[in-house]
């Protein structure tokens, strides 16, 4: 049965009063002092920062990385992984918002990465999964390959154009229902010419979606990936009140959804700074999407 989830910003659009989204049912703080240490069982990037890895061992990842079936002919879309109180997992997803129309604005000296952001997270060692459109891996094609590469995170798709598919979406772009499978494979497209590895997952600009779009989509072979934590990071200016409202709704097996976008969303660095010590002095380690994925029952690896 679909659900009614009512969003108080707009994940990936523009400024505007929250509207409602069908989806299916359940399936400024200041900087740490000291770096945290991973928790146990989480992924780590090795020796301290960074590490490259081999475009193999990408490879290698992307394809391994689990999927759910389909549900009544249809996408299946993933909201959150089991709750499990003995092993409580949280997954911190970032989605890279960028359209064709932004480039203009980019070239003016807009920001649509957010490099200090990347670095707090390879500082906390925090796996993640960064949700990427086709545009932000053409302006920053270095970084998506970073991202790719480093074993802390994953790639994932968030089309390539960042249109609505599904309207009223926060003023986005309609994208026609012919055209929906052609964008999400642009984008796959557009990840894989920055060198980028993406695992098989895709989630809809703005979190818009309904039973016709899941259906529309179905040929592309894609697991969607909502959420069920909103970070309220769109726009914020108070990292405090963000961290309050991510802390506030976290639950084992939680996907949070926020931004990697400074521009759009220059309180999320500092806010991640507060979340991530706060949950593991709760007991919560971090994981990339696909893990959670992987331990969802009917789960196909």
């Amino acid at each position: 049965m679909l659900q009614l989830l009512t969003l108080s910003l707009a994940a990936c659009g523009t400024e505007t009063a929250a509207h409602r989204v069908a989806v299916p049912g359940p399936s400024s703080a200041a900087p740490d002092k000291a770096v945290h240490a991973q928790a146990p069982g989480e992924a780590g990037p090795g020796r301290g920062g960074a590490r490259a890895e081999p475009r193999a061992e990408a490879e290698g990842r992307a394809e391994a990385a689990p999927r759910l079936p389909l549900t009544a002919g249809r996408t299946t879309v993933f909201e959150h992984g089991v709750r499990d109180r003995a092993d409580k997992t949280v997954a911190l997803t970032f989605d890279a918002d960028m359209t064709p129309g932004q480039a203009r604005r980019a070239a003016g000296g807009e920001r649509f990465d957010n490099p200090p952001l990347v670095d707090s997270l390879r500082r906390l060692k925090v796996p993640a999964t960064v949700f990427m459109t086709g545009r932000w891996a053409e302006e920053y094609p270095d970084q998506a390959v970073l991202l790719d590469r480093d074993p802390l995170f994953e790639v994932a798709n968030h089309s390539y154009s960042h249109g609505a598919f599904t309207t009223p979406c926060y003023g986005l772009p309609p994208v026609a229902p012919g055209a929906m499978v052609r964008d999400i494979d642009r984008g796959f497209a557009a990840l894989r010419r920055a060198g980028v590895s993406p695992v098989p997952y895709f989630r809809f600009p703005g979190g818009c979606f309904d039973e016709r779009t899941l259906r529309a989509v179905t040929p592309a072979k894609v697991t969607a990936v909502h959420w069920d934590v909103v970070s309220g990071d769109a726009f914020a200016k108070d990292a405090d009140r963000v961290a309050e409202q991510v802390l506030g709704q976290v639950r084992p097996g939680s996907v949070v959804v926020m931004h990697l976008t400074l521009s759009a969303a220059p309180a999320t660095d500092a806010a991640v700074r507060r979340i991530v010590p706060e949950l593991r002095n709760r007991g919560y380690r971090f994981v990339r999407v696909s893990e959670l994925i992987a331990k969802t029952p009917g789960a196909v690896h």
